[in-house]
C-alpha cells in the first residue's frame, strides 16, 4: 500500500491506496490560521507535526501500516518555514494568502531578471519577498536563517530527516529557474540568500529520503521506506485527477481557486499574471490562474449568514441568470489576473430584493467571474482547455458547476468519490518513488455527474462578466 499526506490550509488529510489505486483507509486532522495583523496569515509547524501524528495514529487503527512501501507528501505552497542550524523553527511559517510582503515583491519583480528567470511575476504570497521582509522587519532572526522550506518540506524533514524540495512547489519561490529545474544563484543573490540555505531538489515522482527509523517504530511502519519528492497542492491534484497531457485540466473551488492546464512544454507569459511552474513529472510543465478566494468567499458569507455553505447552496435551485447583484470576491487581494494585493472585496448593486438566496448566488457568480478572468488570461498565453475536470470542496455544489460550465464554455465533469484530489495524488507519487512506475499509475477517475454550458444563458453570464469587470475596475482605487 501507499500514503499520501496532503498538508492543507485548513487540515491535515491522510489517504492509503493500494497497489491499484483504490483508496483503503483515509484520516484528517484540522489546522487553523493566526492572523496576528491585517494582511498576515500564519501557522506553527508544530501544529503540522501534531497533525501528521493525530492522522498516522488514526490510519494506524484502520489497517496494517507496515504493509505501506512508499509515502508521498502534498501541501500548500508558497509558505516560508524559516529553519536555524539546528533545525528548530525561528518564526511562524508565514503562509501563502499573507500578503505583508507585497512591497518587498515589487521590489524583486521591477528586477527583470525574476520574470525572465522564473517565468513569473514576484507575487506578494511567493516566498522570496517573505525573506525579504524578514530581512528588513526581522534582522536578528534573518541573520539566523540556515534553511528555508515550504510547509511540505517541513514534514518531509521530520519523517527522513533530509531538507529536500521538489520542482512543481519549489517553482512558486521566486528563487528557481522553472525552464532549467534549479535553483537559481543570480535571483538567491538579489533577494539576500543563499543555494546553502535551500534544500536539495528532486523530481516529484523520485525518493527524496527513506523514513527514520524512530517514527517508523512509533507508528509501526517500516523503516526505510521510500518518501517521495511529491508536489505542491495543485500539481498533486493534477496527478490525481490524471492530468498531465495538454489540453487536459481542472479547475479547483478551495479555499483560493485555481484553472490548471497542463502544457506542451514551458511556456511562460509573466505578463498576464498567469503561474507558469513545473509539474510534478519529469520534463513537464503546467500553467493556472489562481484566485485567493474561492470557497473561502462562501464561507465567509455563509458565516454572515448565520449558517453552512452546504445550506446556502442547497437551497438554490436550477441555474438562472446573473442578478443585479454583484460580488468581488477579493477578500484578501488577487493574483490572476490582477496581481494586486490591495484590492479587496464588495458587494455592488444592493437593493430591497437582495435576499439571501440572491446575495449567495451573487457570491457563486463572482468566483465563477474571477476564475472567467483566469481562463482569458490563460488563453491570452494560447493555452487551450478541452474539457474541466473540478476538484476541491466546493465541486459539490451542482448549481456552482452549473455556472462555471456556462460561463467557461466548457463542459465541467465531477468526478465520483470524495474529493481526494491532493491526497491521492500524493499516495500516487509515493507508488512512483517506491515502484519506478510512470503515468500508468495515474489514470482519470471515474465521473459522477457532468456539466455542459446552458445555451440559454450563455449570453446573460456573457452580460455578467462585462458587469464584473466594469465593477472591479470602478473599485479598485476605493479598496
Amino acid at each position: 500500500m501507499y500514503l499520501g499526506l496532503d498538508l492543507g490550509t485548513s487540515g491535515l488529510k491522510g489517504l492509503v491506496i493500494d497497489a491499484d489505486g483504490a483508496a483503503v483507509a483515509e484520516a484528517s486532522a484540522p489546522l487553523s490560521v493566526a492572523r496576528p495583523h491585517p494582511g498576515w496569515s500564519e501557522q506553527d509547524p508544530a501544529d503540522w507535526i501534531r497533525a501528521a501524528e493525530t492522522v498516522l495514529r488514526a490510519l494506524a487503527a484502520q489497517i496494517d501500516m507496515g504493509a505501506i512501501a512508499g509515502i508521498g507528501l502534498s501541501g500548500q505552497m508558497h509558505g516560508a518555514t524559516a529553519l536555524d542550524s539546528a533545525d528548530q523553527v525561528l518564526r511562524p511559517c508565514i503562509l501563502w494568502n499573507d500578503t505583508r510582503a507585497r512591497d518587498a515583491a515589487a521590489e524583486l519583480d521591477a528586477d527583470p531578471h525574476f520574470r525572465e528567470i522564473s517565468g513569473n511575476i514576484v507575487f506578494p504570497g511567493f516566498t522570496a519577498p517573505k525573506l525579504v521582509w524578514m530581512a528588513q522587519h526581522e534582522p536578528v532572526l534573518f541573520a539566523r536563517v540556515a534553511k528555508v522550506l515550504l510547509p511540505k518540506d517541513y514534514l518531509r524533514l521530520w519523517l527522513t530527516g533530509a531538507h529536500v524540495a521538489e520542482m512543481s512547489d519549489a517553482a512558486g519561490t521566486s528563487w528557481l529557474d522553472v525552464g532549467a529545474r534549479d535553483w537559481s544563484d543570480a535571483l538567491l543573490t538579489a533577494s539576500g540568500m543563499r543555494r546553502d540555505q535551500m534544500p536539495e531538489l528532486v523530481e516529484g515522482s523520485s525518493p527524496s529520503g527513506g523514513l527514520r527509523a524512530g517514527l517508523a517504530q512509533e507508528f509501526g511502519l517500516a523503516p526505510g521506506i521510500p518518501v517521495a519528492g511529491g508536489a505542491g497542492d495543485n500539481a498533486a491534484t493534477a496527478i490525481g485527477l490524471g492530468v498531465a497531457q495538454a489540453g487536459q485540466g481542472f479547475v479547483s473551488l478551495g479555499t483560493s481557486g485555481v484553472l490548471f492546464a497542463a502544457t506542451e512544454g514551458y511556456a511562460p507569459a509573466p505578463e498576464t499574471a498567469v503561474h507558469t511552474f513545473c509539474h510534478a513529472l519529469p520534463g513537464t510543465w503546467h500553467q493556472m490562474g489562481v484566485i485567493l478566494a474561492a470557497t473561502d468567499a462562501l464561507n465567509w458569507f455563509a458565516q454572515i449568514a448565520g449558517t453552512s455553505p452546504a445550506d446556502l447552496t442547497r437551497a438554490l435551485g436550477p441555474l438562472q441568470p446573473p442578478g443585479r447583484t454583484l460580488f468581488l470576491p477579493y477578500l484578501g487581494g488577487e493574483r490572476t489576473p490582477l496581481n494586486d494585493a490591495s484590492i479587496r472585496g464588495a458587494f455592488i448593486g444592493l437593493d430591497h430584493a437582495t435576499d439571501r438566496m440572491a446575495a449567495t448566488r451573487a457570491v457563486l457568480e463572482g468566483v465563477v467571474f474571477a476564475l472567467k478572468d483566469c481562463q482569458q488570461a490563460l488563453g491570452a498565453t494560447g493555452t487551450r482547455l478541452d474539457s474541466l475536470l473540478a476538484a476541491g470542496g466546493g465541486a459539490q455544489s451542482d448549481y456552482w458547476l452549473k455556472a462555471l460550465a456556462t460561463a467557461l464554455g466548457l463542459q465541467v465533469q465531477a468526478p465520483a468519490g470524495d474529493g481526494l484530489g491532493a491526497a491521492l495524488g500524493a499516495a500516487r507519487l509515493g507508488l512512483m518513488a517506491a515502484t519506478g512506475a510512470g503515468v500508468a499509475a495515474m489514470p482519470p477517475p471515474p465521473i459522477a455527474r457532468s456539466f455542459d454550458p446552458d445555451p440559454a444563458l450563455r449570453a446573460a453570464f456573457d452580460a455578467g462578466y462585462q458587469r464584473y469587470i466594469a465593477a472591479r475596475t470602478a473599485i479598485k482605487d476605493l479598496t
